[in-house]
């Protein structure tokens, strides 16, 4: 199955038959290739190969049937020509951007990204000479102002990590088309179920399989999607330098598509609920969801999103006076945290199993206090990745960590 037959079935059922391989056994559960390498019936044919004379398995660096099967059917999800699977989240994002840029050229990204990834841009695309210039990805006139004069590269999340902005993702494209620059947007937080960046013009997505595509918390990956001609880009570069996906990873994120629809959906609805009620609870200053009418760019959401994720972000709320940058604040973070017993404390996100991670000190740390504060992060922000635990459970649970603060 190709992209190609995607809008004829619905997302749960792509999520479930898309790329289905089977071997000359017609067995129901894919195999698994645990192969370094390939034979040649002839001398002459491994010569074709590696000429580019024909297409077939050569290295598993280069490509593999397992992997292969995971990357037509998440392309077929994603509604893309085609997918490369790396072997993490940041090395698709890394070679998302290297793939196409160069020393001299320029990179726009929203000031709200990973910690990682803002690394990535500052400390080693600035040092070999790539411009990078970051904007506020919620506002509109940013873009407008910083694709003004041509780039190379877009890359914004949405919503944004932590803080749950949603970018307008038509009007970035429509933006970056005009400097001549590619498009790339990391769904992470949205999902494929819940966000289609390629139909709102982006020209290229990227996922960190880890996340809600593996949602079990067993392995790494990523994975980066559009164009056949940009993503031979990246495919070249990654056979290159070696951040392949392996196979049993490729497997494992192959079945786990197919409960994606099934989980995310599940998710994503106690989210919306724990979310309505973290807003009115007295100890919350503020809960971040897309789809609460409260949030600033709730109307934005609805327009693009058909589900509001599996993230709740929250400030604690502060006595009057105190410094939401300062000690109490990062103290009453900790003892909301410490006090629960359901869900985990990681830095992890999408999971099956519910998780409380404080961005400050853990994911947001590398950034600084000033960034942090620039993008709306205080040491009072705690973010929720809600599971498929029970929500009245979740509900409980919560509850008494508020009442510990």
């Amino acid at each position: 199955m190709t992209s190609e037959d995607a809008p004829q079935l619905r997302l749960d059922t792509l999520a479930v038959h898309a790329g289905l391989h089977r071997s000359q056994f017609e067995e129901m559960s894919e195999p698994i290739y645990m192969t370094q390498g390939y034979v040649y019936p002839t001398a002459r044919e491994a010569e074709a190969a590696f000429a580019g004379e024909i297409e077939r398995y050569q290295y598993s660096r280069y490509a593999n049937p397992t992997v292969t099967m995971f990357e037509e059917r998440l392309a077929a999800i994603e509604g893309a020509e085609d997918c490369f699977a790396t072997a993490t989240g940041m090395a698709a994002v890394f070679v998302s951007l290297a793939a196409v840029l160069r020393q001299g050229d320029r990179l726009v990204a929203s000031r709200a990204l990973f910690g990682t990834s803002i690394a990535t841009f500052d400390e080693y695309f600035a040092n070999w000479g790539i411009t990078v210039d970051y904007v506020d990805g919620h506002v509109n006139e940013d873009w407008e102002r910083a694709l003004a004069t041509p780039a190379t590269a877009v890359f914004c999340e949405s919503p944004t990590n932590p803080m749950q902005d949603v970018v307008d993702l038509p009007f970035v494209a429509a933006c970056a088309q005009q400097a001549g620059a590619l498009f790339i947007v990391d769904n992470v937080f949205a999902t494929p179920l819940g966000q289609k960046p390629l139909e709102l013009g982006a020209d290229a997505v990227v996922y960190s399989a880890t996340k809600h595509i593996d949602g079990q918390g067993r392995v790494l990956g990523g994975a980066v999607l559009g164009s056949k001609e940009y993503v031979d880009k990246v495919r070249q570069m990654v056979r290159t330098m070696g951040a392949t996906m392996s196979p049993f990873t490729a497997w494992i994120l192959g079945k786990s598509l197919e409960t994606l629809a099934v989980r995310v959906k599940a998710q994503a609805a106690s989210a919306l609920e724990l979310a309505t009620w973290l807003d009115a609870h007295p100890k919350v200053a503020v809960a971040r969801y897309p789809l609460l009418p409260s949030h600033p760019q709730h109307e934005r959401a609805k327009a693009q999103m058909t589900l509001g994720g599996t993230l709740v972000t929250i400030d604690i709320a502060l006595p009057e006076g105190t410094d939401p940058h300062g000690p109490e604040a990062k103290a009453s973070a900790f003892r909301f945290l410490d006090a629960l017993q359901v869900v985990a404390i990681s830095n992890n996100l999408g999971d099956a199993k519910s998780i409380a991670t404080h961005p400050a000190t853990t994911t947001h740390r590398k950034i600084g206090p000033e960034r942090r504060a620039r993008v709306g992060m205080s040491d009072a922000t705690v973010r929720l990745s809600i599971g498929l635990e029970d929500v009245e459970d979740l509900r409980a649970d919560l509850a008494r960590a508020l009442d510990a603060i």
